[in-house]
Parts: C-alpha cells; structure tokens; sequence
C-alpha cells in the first residue's frame, strides 16, 4: 500500500508552523499489550462468492461458500470477522443439501456452532447469506487509510455532476470482512471465487482471470472471476464501473490498465512501463511474476494513496495524469513500482502479522530506489533512496521499533518506520552482504515461504542460509531495536607524524550503542583507498597514516548509513568532494554546504556549477539555493539561468529557471517568458505566466483569460487564478471560483486558499463571496478526518476568518445592508465559536 499522506503531506507541511500539536495521548494500556499473530483455529481454504449491488441502498446481497478445516485441534465451532452485516441464513453445505446451523452474531463476529467436531486437516463448508451495509457499518479509519468501509460506492445515483459512478473494495487492514465473512487476518489464505452482478454497461475486475460474462434479462451482467492459487483475504478485491480497457502483455500473461475514458489516449504513458517492471522484479528476486495476470485499476476518492490487492491493483485517481502533467514526469510511475513489488512482497508472501508490516512495505518501498536505478541511473536511484530516507528522519518516529509488537491501533504500523527507514535498512543490509547475496536470499526468503505469510526471522534465516553468516546483531538492532545513530564525526591531522585520526561520536539521546561497519574513503588527487571499519563504541577513533596530508576523508564512501551527522568537514574538502568523490549525495552535502556559506567566493563557485550538474534532481536543487538577494549572485548567475531556462531538457528544471529569473522583473525577459507559457509542461507554462504577470500585467492578464478556456492543471492553474485575483476584476469570480472547485485536493489548491481569500474579502457582491467561502468549506471537509486537526484551525482561522473580518467592516461602514447582515451570519455559522470573534 502507499499511504494517502503521499497526496497529503504538504498539508501538514505547510500549516505545522501555525497549528498547535495535537493533544497528547495519554492511553498507555496499549504498551503492555502484546500484538502477536493471530491464532489459527480454522484456516480458510477456499471462499466463493456471489455478490449483487443495491446502488439506491449503497447495499451488497451477497451469498457466500466458504470452505475451512481446523488449523490442527478438534473443534465444533467457527468464529467469522462480518462487521456491520444483516446476517439471514447460515447453513452447512452437505453435496446439494444444506443444513441450518445455529449461530450468534454481535454486527463484528460471526459465531458458528458446527454440527460435529472437526479434525485438524477435515474440510467443510459452510454458505452464508447476507446484505452488507458498509456506510452503516461502525469502523473506522486512520492517517495512512483513512477510512475502514471495506466496500465503497461512489456516486452511486449519479448525483454528483462530472463524477462517475464506481464501486471498489479496499481490504487492508482488516476491512473485507465488512464486505464478506471471513477470517480477516494476514496469516490467513484462500483460493478464491467471485460471481459480480452488474449493470451491464459497467466492466469489472477482481483477482485472477475473468473466466465469464453472462447477460441477465433484467440489463444486468454477471461476471465470474476465478484466483486459483490462495491470497490473504485483505488483499480480494472488486472494482466496478465505465472504464476503458488497455491491453498490455507480459510474455503469455496479461497486463491491463483500466482508466477513465478520458484518459484512454494516455493510459500506457502512465502505466505502460509496467511490462518491463514485471521483467526486472522477476529477474532480480529469480521468480517470474506469480499470477495469473496483472491488471491496475483507478478509484475516485480512494481512501489511500495505492493498494496491492493480488493482480488487481487499485490507484487512487491521482494517478490518471493528462499529457501535458506528463510532460514534467510520471508522479505515479514510483507508486506503480511500489505495488507491483508487493505482488512477491506481501501478496506471494505475506507478513504473518501486523506486527510484522514491514516485510510488505520495506521491500514495496525499497523497490522504488531499486527501479529508479535500474531505469534512470545511479544518481536516481540514490536520490530516491535519500528522499526515503529524510522522509523517516523528518517523522521523529526514532522510539519506534521495526517490528512492532505494542501499538495502540493496527493502523498505526503503517508509517515512515514500517515503509522509509524498513527501506532503508534493507539499502544497507545490500551494501553489507553484497548484490549478489541480497537477491540470492531475496529469492531464498519468497521460494521457501510462497504463498504463505512470514514474520521477520524468516528474512533473517534466508540471508544467514545464503551469506552462511550470523545476522542476529543486525536484525536485533534494526528490526527489534529502534532508533538510529546521530554522530558527530571529526578528523585530526598531525602532519608531523603523518596521521589523520577520524573519531566517530554517538551521541543518539536513547543511549543505545549502534555496530556500524563503515567505508571510511580517504583522496589524494584522483587516487582513492578504501577503509574498511567497525564501529562499536560510543566513541570510536580510527587512525590512519599518509605522506601527504589527504585532500579528503569521507566517511561512509558510498553514502548507506542511516544516521543524521554533523560531519566537520571544510568548505575545500566539500568542493573536492563535489569534484572528486561523485556519489548523489556526494554532490549533494557539497552544494548544501556551499549554499550555507555563501559569502565565501569559493562556495558561490561551487554552487554555479552545480548550475550544470549532470544529473537534473541536483541542477535543480542548486537552483533552489540561488540567493539573488546577494548582489554578486544575482549578476553572476544570470545568464547561467537564462540558458537553463532556455535550453534544459528537463521541464521542471526549465520551470524553475523561470521562476528564478522572475525574481529579476527584468522587462527584456518579457518575450522569452511569452514564449514559456506556450510551453507543454503546465509547470513551465505556470512559472512563465507568473513571471509575466509581475512585469506585464495587462498582457499576463490577457494570456491568462485565453488560457482559462483551455485545460490547465497544476502550476498553470494556479498562476491562472492568481492572475484574475491580482487583476482586481471583479467579473473574474465565477472564473476563479468554478476553476477553484474543480482543483483536486492538492498542494496547489492549499496554497492559494490565502490568495482566495484576500480576493473574495474585496468582492462585493454577496452572493459570490458566499460561494466562495461554500467552496472554501467544502474543501476544509473534504481534507481526510485523521488529520482536519491540523488543517481546518488554519483554514478557519487564517482564511475563511479574514473574509469575515473584512465583511464585518463593510457591514459597519453600510450597516442597513441586509445582504452583509445575511453573509456575516453565514461565515460565522460555517465557523468554530473560538473563530467567531473578531480579533
């Protein structure tokens, strides 16, 4: 699964400065519970389904077969996971006949009295006829899945204009069982049958092969899918809804995408280099892609960002990107890695526990960086891995075990732990056994445990069964231990006896002593000698000789540890770093640290080179560190800019060259940023028209109308609306309000929420502003629950309570006017009491 805080991080990003913390939790309890695996009376062989769909209802009828046999002890009794169900009939299943049984049910537990003692092996059956009400069921969700309905009807009467109707499951962690009785747990597995009954305008998908469609008279269809080989039961899906089907291949096994029509055309360049991803994962863990085929699917209001389901793989529709989004790069095309990893890494083989998450999510992480490096070289591949790895260490999540056993909800496993630093940690468990080795035991750990779940030791006893080495050190500190090492590493140069001595200093508040075993790298000119080291003490010193003093020592040469560090290095050893040692994030600590000191020559030398860096993620960090309120930098650079804006083949490096040479409002940039608009990237076009505006107003304005007729998107959208807002015209609204509503929830729209409401406090006509503070609200209620907590006290009280301030002004300069009366009481209505005052 990629997590819905992909989409959403920026909201927390970006209002963490304004909001106060949420509350503390005070439960404790939860820490002395221990979260073990599940334990297996009855184990689920084989489920068959028959489903059909109340749209008016938002109601499934469904009939369900489900075939067990006691794990290993005698039993009479079967206990199902049925949350929220109106249960009519249970029955055992004897040939043709059917035997009532008699049952107990709770809305969350189904409870079966059998009719004899089973033996541990001895099949039955048993059938289950029931309605399932997933608006009405009592679950919940969290910040990473943010909703627990298990089956989710979208616009089911078509109510909602330029919204189309859907249906999609979403079983992780526990919520098929809202949907279908049964054993909900991941150490479960089942073979699998669905029949669909659907209005037969509408195509489906479930897991495995669509083997028939049958017409029904009434203008229904029912479509039978069949999943030969077991799953986890979080991991059934059904998807249904008018989309259009892309048919790929890989080797004899199909490879569909099932997109909205509108994004037919494009469908294959957002997931068409899924064939040769299938390829690569196949090659490099030596087990062809498993499955019977391997379709993706996109959900409108997905409750998440991404989810595995087995070969059936739903996409928020975030994913669907037109062509000119395209332009800038495939958003989606990580996340399309992600979840076809989880097709060996936590659907081929399952964690047997929540507890046990990360064997899913480290590998569906780590797979990322892996395809980047394949695909787009070293430099991508290691920037994929750094990004990762800022994502846990900016989580403060340091007193939080790999492997889990004591959490105050399911839920709450699925974090920067579980995904980035699980990640991470398998990054250097790589680096310490070796390429070879790692996948050899990658292989070892999915053969000897396919089609099975698996906890954490069993990754540890594949790689000692390769490697012939202990591994427990490793696995005890990083999986069962939490935290990571924050050094301070410093060098002492004694020319006179020849001797640098690099001492490493834990200095982690937790107390706990890392063993790291480290590449120290040490550079004279072009020559480099590697040293090998064990670091195990709090404070190590390791000392080596030379002739003549080193231009650099770089410790951890290939940047693998997962440490933070202050790493006493000079400005000259950064640049020759920059030069000489290569690496991304080589390069990348050099051009941080020259953009920290900035006032040295040297360092604004360094930073202008990076201007031309061969790889485009750190151009366009250098960029970013431009700081043209030094006069020196600002001439200097300039014509450095204008030919990366003009020439860069990378579009978001061209847009943020543009954005740069805005800040000059150098009116002979009027005709190159004219030009930029036009450009296929909506980034590029966005940051030109931006640009533009703040030196052409009247002719920024102009573009920005012809534009608006037009589909705009992202930066372009944005720039488009801030056009109309600084423009002052007031005939405008409708244009920035309908453009405004139709913005999905995004960065873009968070951010102009202060623009909108400097607009709509100037807007006179009532009816207007009102709308504008309708869309406003809506969006504040669209942001996911788990996190309004954060959000809505900005969105209150920054910008839906600066309208208010403003109109409450008005009122009191035109106190008769009933239409401000009515307005001034709406916003109040719409907001908190503690925002209701003026300040």
């Amino acid at each position: 699964m990629k997590k819905i805080l992909f989409v959403l991080s920026f909201l927390l990003a970006t209002t963490t400065f304004l909001l106060a913390q949420p509350a503390t939790q005070t439960d404790t309890a939860w820490k002395k519970e221990y979260r073990g695996s599940a334990t297996r009376i009855n184990d689920l062989v084989h489920t068959k389904l028959k489903v059909k769909f109340d749209y008016d209802k938002s109601y499934l009828y469904g009939e369900a077969w489900i075939t067990l046999q006691p794990h290993f002890y005698t039993t009479d009794s079967l206990t199902l996971d049925a949350k929220g169900m109106d249960i009519h009939k249970v029955a055992l299943v004897d040939g043709k006949k059917m035997k009532e049984l008699p049952f107990q049910y709770d809305k969350t537990f189904l409870r079966i009295h059998l009719d004899k003692m089973y033996k541990g092996g001895e099949n039955y059956t048993v059938y289950i006829d029931y309605t399932a009400k997933p608006n009405e069921a009592d679950v919940h969700g969290s910040a990473a899945i943010n909703d627990a309905k298990g089956l989710y009807f979208i616009n089911p009467k078509g109510e909602t204009k330029n919204k189309p109707t859907q249906i999609w499951t979403q079983g992780e962690t526990e919520a098929t069982s809202v949907w279908c009785p049964t054993i909900d747990k991941p150490n479960q597995k089942t073979t699998e049958e669905i029949y669909m009954t659907v209005p037969a305008k509408y195509v489906t998908l479930s897991n495995g092969k669509l083997m028939s469609q049958q017409k029904n008279a009434d203008g229904t269809r029912t479509d039978y899918w069949k999943m030969d080989l077991p799953h986890a039961p979080y991991l059934f899906f059904m998807g249904v809804g008018d989309y259009a089907i892309i048919k790929d291949k890989w080797k004899n096994k199909d490879v569909d995408y099932y997109v909205e029509k509108e994004y037919a055309p494009v469908a294959r360049k957002i997931f068409g280099l899924t064939p040769e991803m299938i390829d690569y994962f196949s090659k490099i863990t030596g087990v062809d892609y498993p499955w019977v085929k391997y379709a993706q699917i996109t959900g409108r209001d997905y409750v998440s960002g991404a989810m595995e389901n087995t070969t059936a793989t739903l996409h928020s529709d975030v994913a669907q990107q037109d062509a000119r989004e395209l332009v800038d790069g495939n958003i989606w095309e990580s996340t399309i890695a992600h979840e076809l990893f989880h097709q060996w890494f936590g659907d081929y083989v399952t964690t047997e526990s929540w507890s046990n998450i990360t064997l899913n999510e480290s590998f569906a992480n780590y797979s990322e960086t892996l395809w980047a490096e394949y695909k787009y070289g070293k430099d991508a591949g290691a920037e994929q891995n750094y990004d990762d790895m800022q994502g846990y260490l900016r989580s403060h999540s340091g007193n939080k075990d790999l492997v889990r056993f004591y959490y105050r909800d399911k839920e709450d496993v699925f974090d920067a732990v579980s995904y980035n630093k699980g990640g991470r940690i398998l990054n250097m468990l790589r680096h310490q056994v070796g390429d070879a080795a790692f996948f050899a035991a990658l292989h070892e750990y999915l053969t000897a445990n396919k089609f099975k779940s698996a906890e954490a030791q069993q990754l540890r006893l594949a790689f000692e069964k390769i490697t012939g080495r202990d591994l427990n050190w490793f696995f005890n500190q990083w999986y069962y231990g939490s935290g990571n090492p924050d050094v301070d590493i410093n060098y002492v140069y004694d020319d006179a006896n020849g001797t640098v001595q690099v001492i490493i200093d834990q200095k982690q508040k937790s107390g706990n002593i890392f063993q790291m075993p480290i590449d120290i790298d040490i550079y004279n000119g072009a020559q480099k000698v590697r040293h090998h080291v064990w670091a195990n003490d709090a404070i190590d010193t390791f000392t080596f000789h030379y002739t003549k003093r080193p231009d650099l020592v770089n410790v951890d040469g290939d940047k693998i540890m997962l440490w933070t560090k202050d790493d006493h290095k000079t400005l000259d050893n950064y640049i020759f770093q920059y030069k000489n040692a290569g690496n991304y994030v080589d390069r990348r600590e050099a051009i941080e640290f020259a953009a920290n000191h900035l006032d040295d020559e040297k360092a604004v030398d360094l930073l202008k080179t990076a201007l031309n860096d061969p790889y485009h993620g750190l151009r366009q960090l250098a960029l970013s560190k431009v700081d043209l309120n030094k006069d020196a930098i600002k001439t200097g650079f300039e014509s450095t800019i204008l030919t990366i804006a003009k020439n860069d083949k990378y579009a978001p490096v061209r847009a943020s060259a543009i954005a740069l040479l805005g800040q000059y409002k150098n009116k002979e940039f009027a005709g190159l940023f004219t030009k930029a608009v036009k450009d296929s990237s909506y980034t590029v076009s966005g940051n030109a028209l931006t640009a533009l505006s703040d030196i052409e107003p009247d002719a920024a304005l102009s573009l920005a109308k012809q534009l608006s007729n037009e589909p705009s998107k992202g930066k372009l959208e944005s720039a488009i609306l801030v056009a109309f807002v600084k423009s002052g015209d007031e005939s405008m609204t409708d244009k920035v309000l309908n453009s405004f509503a139709n913005m999905p929830l995004s960065q873009g729209k968070f951010q102009f929420l202060g623009t909108l409401s400097s607009f709509l406090s100037n807007v006179k006509n009532t009816d207007k502003v009102k709308r504008g503070v309708e869309e406003i609200v809506n969006f504040r209620d669209a942001i996911p629950a788990q996190i309004q907590s954060q959000t809505s006290p900005f969105i209150n009280g920054m910008v839906i309570k600066k309208i208010l301030m403003s109109k409450e002004k008005d009122l009191k300069a035109e106190p008769n006017d009933t239409g401000l009366e009515n307005l001034v009481n709406y916003i109040k209505s719409v907001l908190p009491d503690a925002d209701k005052k003026s300040f």
